[in-house]
């Protein structure tokens, strides 16, 4: 199969049985996505879930955090993985969002970076989950995932290189979705150790199978 099929077939799979997938961090507003996502590196969304509530209730805006000390933020995320660096990160944020974006989360994916503890795979989650952006989202799951079915070559060694090869095929309405669609298709059926291929629906398109 060429892998230009590959995609298609792959895409309206998805866009047929889950066309409005979405990130299964819980939040209400950017403020609330931008903490959730700093905060899930290396990290299980469930966990996540799991710390936000009483932080959002503590800190529910960049105003309030930005005024407050690393021990008064760091009890409230102990229990995630970096709690350290995350505090840091966490109040760093807020403060800089603060002083230069007078209180509001950033739209623009370049000023998204200039906060501390987002890189490009957390600004481009932002940028497509809030405002629907072609920001091409490069997780452990969609390096994977995306190798094991056969959307990107194996010698794409770097999360931008996968990302550069992921967004040449994707036709851009679709790319906002593709990244959900990889990750939750990680997570749940070609998990990294033992993929469920017994339980898979696309396997007819996966070259771990067809290869």
């Amino acid at each position: 199969m060429l892998k230009k099929e590959r995609y298609k077939q792959f895409i309206q799979y998805f866009q047929k049985h889950n066309p409005n997938p979405n990130t299964e961090l819980k939040y209400k507003n950017a403020y609330q996505l931008l903490v959730a996502t700093i905060l899930s590196a290396r990290c299980t969304d469930k966990r996540i879930n799991i710390v936000t509530p009483n932080l959002f209730k503590a800190f529910p805006n960049p105003k309030s955090l930005s005024k407050r000390t690393f021990d008064e933020v760091f009890k409230f995320i102990k229990s995630v993985t970096f709690p350290n660096n995350k505090t840091k990160y966490l109040i760093s944020m807020a403060n800089t969002i603060m002083e230069k974006y007078n209180g509001k989360v950033p739209y623009d994916v370049e000023d998204l970076q200039k906060l501390a503890g987002v890189g490009r795979k957390t600004a481009h989650a932002i940028a497509s989950t809030l405002h629907n952006e072609p920001t091409m989202v490069v997780d452990t799951h969609v390096n994977r995932v995306s190798k094991r079915i056969g959307l990107v070559e194996k010698s794409a060694k770097t999360p931008l290189a996968v990302e550069k090869e992921l967004v040449k095929y994707i036709p851009p309405k679709y790319i906002p979705k593709m990244h959900h669609w990889l990750i939750l298709h990680g997570r749940y059926i070609c998990v990294a150790r033992k993929p469920k291929c017994d339980v898979c629906p696309i396997t007819k398109i996966c070259l771990y199978l067809n290869s």
